[in-house]
């Protein structure tokens, strides 16, 4: 799982530059481009720090990260779709993606919650 996260953080990183450089440059639509690469750099360092938490919160972290990862690539995939071929992946792609992330979110929270808790009752 570990090994995902850190390949995915790299490919969102890598994905999240070119964007910003098509957003930079004029390449398609610009706006469509600068929020795929913002949702793409964000999550490629968050998936790196979930990865070090894996085995302290070995039930949530993956199911997190995988959340993370499929709501990345429906979100912005949608989204670089659209500026590369005109046309979505499918419908409603990027809402489910980013319904996804806010999901992944919520259970980093709850697992870093969890920690807390048995934390101060431990």
């Amino acid at each position: 799982m570990i090994a995902l996260f850190v390949g995915f953080a790299g490919l969102f990183g890598a994905a999240g530059v070119a964007g910003a450089a098509v957003a930079a440059h004029g390449g398609g639509n610009a706006q469509l481009a600068a929020t795929a690469a913002a949702i793409a750099l964000v999550h490629a360092p968050s998936l790196l720090g979930l990865a070090a938490f894996v085995s302290r919160m070995p039930r949530l972290a993956p199911l997190s990260g995988l959340l993370i990862i499929v709501g990345t690539l429906l979100f912005s995939g949608d989204l670089a779709a659209r500026i590369a071929w005109g046309e979505r992946l499918f419908a409603n792609a990027a809402p489910l993606g980013g319904t996804l992330l806010i999901a992944g979110w919520l259970m980093v929270g709850a697992a870093g919650i969890g920690l807390a808790i048995r934390r101060t009752t431990s």
